[in-house]
């Protein structure tokens, strides 16, 4: 089921944050128990350790761990108010998260939620701090001690211009506990952080391709207290942080901290407020700090627009010199109110949480239309149009999971995007023939190597499928999806279905009604058996080995001994663990339709099927899985090259032929409480 919210402006701040400390201990209670015993915090979740710092490579330098107190006499958590001149760039490739920063000192609200001001090196100092940020839809609260990395009693990574004030760089400490270390926030996106501070709506422009409103979109969301950031593109790796004749530095991060109209020489001129997080290195081009196009305005305006004009790394530039030299804009809404209209809404939200597991639900994007069919799906019911509109206003978030993290694995960001069709009437899945021939009514602009994708709509209202996706297929990863929806909309996750239509076996023939296939059968089977007229599972084995080994379009090395119990198992009705004919013969009719089922799946003929067929290849043996069972199967049966062998397909489907019939005698049970022990008894059952 999915979680539903109804989200309006500043509602995110009211969550109480949780404690991701291992031993569940909080802020507070880790500084009581410290204080008392007169000892100051040392994390163990984020020792003051080389592993700490870097997972790739070895500490480049020497460094010293150091409290504030051994850096300088009187540190302070925050001096004369955290603004954005406190955070400066050091030696780490973080200025992404440096420019959201800056941002969020803007916003005060915001701000004294990610920084709480319960903390001091005064009274009820005990070497911890604490910050609050937004993940997958949760607040955490991260506790770090203050030592950091230094060499000769200098900061090496984020430090204010005021050498005793520590906040931004206790800040991003406990950024990079919640990533795993200081070399997992090297490179990233602006936007990445900004939504960590404020679980906000995240949107992106072009500035070449922008809408001719884009000054009063900036300025909207200045006023609303988004959060801005840009970028200048790089063509290249060599181009990274290339500084241009201009000042302007590529494939950086930059805050946008202000938009003004000025009135210089008769006319308006529209100005832009832009900040390098290294606190140095500025625009030198029109209306930079020093040029002459300030002595032409008012005074007072002057006055109060060039408040700190030293090279603070902070500078404006003429709005279309911006547009000229920036490629994209990051904003960062609280909200998910479009910063086109002058209305306030309040949005319902739904997020789901999922997969995407090789094998049997990566299927890779629409250029794959073989696998794409397998990727999750979700279906969104949108009933009532907006308030001032035939139309139903939706904006679409699709985030991947932990890929930060991850580095240190070898995996970095996949490449992700989404499409949305107008859905059929009572279908629980969506198979590839509606995809081959459907085409979509929605989608994300472009697939993008981002944490996160999203898009906003105006769709009628209707019944839609939006199927989230890597762009290759085989890619594995766990993603978020948030649906944003101005009126109460009805979402649930597709293929959940659990349920098999299975007969009952016939009627055993007597011996003068058999065919003579039958009558073949019999003879093999009474040769094997022996006096006793039963065979056990190595005798079965024998027999069915036997038979398929002649047949050429079935590529297996022969059925386990595991597959012949469980086919005892399924016949055995008088339960002597052994095989009598009739029995036997009940199971040759099964076997004979799993066989054409099986080839039929074999679409290249290899003598194997592909595992993102086994959802319709059981369907069309009766039995209907969920996402996540299907999931597990994969995982269960498939090889490397996401095949399925004969002996695996039979012993799956036996298996779960089993387990259904189980469920089916255990009909005075409820529903609800079926579906849960199936998914139980499955984990059994197929040894995962």
């Amino acid at each position: 089921m999915p979680s539903s919210t109804t989200l309006a402006r500043g509602s995110a701040k009211a969550r109480k944050a949780e404690s991701v400390q291992s031993d569940g201990r909080t802020f507070e209670e880790i500084r009581q128990d410290c204080l008392r015993r007169k000892v100051l915090f040392e994390d163990p979740d984020f020792p003051a350790e080389d592993s700490t710092l870097f997972y790739s490579q070895s500490v480049p330098i020497n460094f010293e761990w150091k409290r504030p107190k051994e850096l300088c006499e009187n540190p302070k958590f925050i001096q004369g108010g955290a603004t954005r001149t406190d955070i400066c760039q050091g030696q780490l490739g973080d200025c992404w998260l440096l420019a959201a920063i800056a941002s969020l000192t803007l916003q005060e609200e915001t701000l004294g939620r990610v920084v709480p001001h319960d903390q001091d090196f005064g009274h009820g100092y005990a070497g911890i701090f604490h910050f609050q940020f937004w993940k997958h839809n949760k607040w955490l609260d991260v506790v770090v001690d203050d030592r950091l990395p230094s060499v000769r009693n200098r900061l090496v990574f984020v430090h204010s211009a005021d050498n005793t004030e520590f906040w931004s760089a206790l800040l991003e400490k406990a950024y990079a506990k919640l990533h795993g270390s200081y070399e997992s926030l090297k490179g990233g996106s602006t936007l990445e952080a900004m939504e960590d501070f404020t679980g906000g709506v995240g949107e992106m422009y072009e500035t070449k391709k922008a809408p001719d409103d884009l000054f009063h979109i900036l300025k909207k969301a200045l006023d609303r207290g988004s959060m801005l950031g840009c970028s200048i593109d790089i063509t290249s790796s060599a181009e990274s942080e290339a500084r241009t004749s201009t000042g302007l530095v590529k494939g950086h991060a930059y805050s946008i901290t202000g938009v003004e109209e000025v009135t210089y020489r008769g006319s308006k001129v529209r100005l832009i407020r832009v900040r390098n997080p290294w606190g140095q290195v500025e625009w030198n081009g029109r209306w930079s700090d020093d040029s002459r196009e300030w002595s032409a305005i008012d005074k007072s305006e002057k006055n109060r627009l060039l408040q700190r004009s030293n090279d603070d790394g902070e500078f404006w530039m003429e709005f279309d010199d911006f547009k000229a030299n920036y490629d994209k804009i990051e904003i960062c809404n609280l909200t998910p109110d479009s910063l086109t209209d002058n209305v306030k809404r309040k949005w319902e939200v739904n997020q789901f949480e999922g997969n995407w597991i090789r094998g049997s639900t990566a299927g890779g994007c629409r250029n794959f239309i073989d696998t794409f069919w397998t990727n999750p799906q979700f279906k969104l019911t949108l009933e009532d149009a907006d308030d001032e509109d035939d139309q139903c206003s939706v904006i679409v978030a699709l985030m991947q999971k932990n890929r930060r993290e991850l580095r240190k694995e070898g995996l970095d960001l996949e490449t992700i995007g989404f499409a949305m069709y107008e859905a059929p009437e009572d279908e629980d899945h969506l198979g590839k023939d509606f995809f081959r021939y459907h085409p979509s009514k929605a989608r994300s602009r472009t697939y993008i190597n981002q944490r996160e994708v999203s898009e906003r709509f105006l769709l009628p209202p209707g019944k839609y499928v939006l199927v989230p996706t890597t762009f290759q297929p085989h890619h594995e990863a766990d993603f978020m999806l948030r649906i944003f929806s101005e009126k109460k909309a009805s979402t649930m996750e597709m293929g959940n279905t659990i349920e098999a239509d299975l007969p009952d076996p016939p009627m055993p023939s007597s011996p003068e009604e058999e065919t003579d296939e039958e009558k073949g059968l019999r003879r093999l089977f009474v040769q094997i058996a022996g006096s006793d007229q039963a065979i056990t599972a190595r005798e079965l084995q024998q027999v069915l080995n036997g038979v398929l080994s002649r047949r050429k379009e079935i590529k297996f090395d022969g059925l386990t001994l595991n597959t012949c119990h469980s086919i005892i198992n399924l016949m055995d009705v008088d339960n002597t663990g052994t095989l009598e004919f009739q029995e036997f013969k009940v199971f040759w009719e099964k076997l004979k339709k799993w066989i054409m089922l099986f080839l039929s799946f074999d679409t290249d003929r290899s003598g194997r099927m592909s595992s993102y067929e086994l959802r319709i290849a059981l369907k069309a043996a009766g039995m209907h899985l969920n996402t996540k069972l299907l999931q597990l199967l994969g995982l269960r049966f498939a090889d490397k090259n996401f095949d399925i062998d004969f002996d695996d397909y039979l012993t799956c489907i036996v298996r779960l032929e089993n387990m259904f019939r189980v469920f089916q005698a255990m009909d005075k049970m409820k529903k609800g409480e079926v579906t849960m022990n199936m998914q139980q008894f499955l984990f059994l059952s197929m040894n995962v």
